[in-house]
């Protein structure tokens, strides 16, 4: 697992360049549930995700809400969230994340 630094430039809607520092982990994630909401009764609507083999991933820290030792949440598109399974340890995560 490495860190990236990368330099978003955006415009601003007076044609202003702005410089937006991001930084990024690389990560390994498999399998994962995104949380597309609630319920009118308040319980969780979540699509569980399969997939065939773990890929890699550069997640931007920021967008990194909380870790165990299982799962990696993150923000996504839409207000939804996703809990990531990730390989390789908690503690090597939060290393990273330094």
């Amino acid at each position: 697992m490495r860190i990236f630094d990368l330099n978003i430039t955006c415009t601003t809607m007076e044609n202003t360049a702005l410089s937006v520092p991001n930084r990024y982990i690389e990560i390994v994630v498999g399998n994962h549930q995104i949380l597309h909401g609630f319920d009118s009764e308040n319980k969780e609507i979540i699509e569980h995700v399969t997939v065939e083999k773990p890929a890699k991933k550069l997640v931007a820290i920021d967008r990194i809400l909380s870790v165990s030792e299982k799962f990696i949440l993150t923000t996504y598109a839409f207000g939804r969230l996703i809990y990531w399974e990730y390989e390789g340890g908690y503690e090597e995560i939060l290393e990273k994340m330094k």
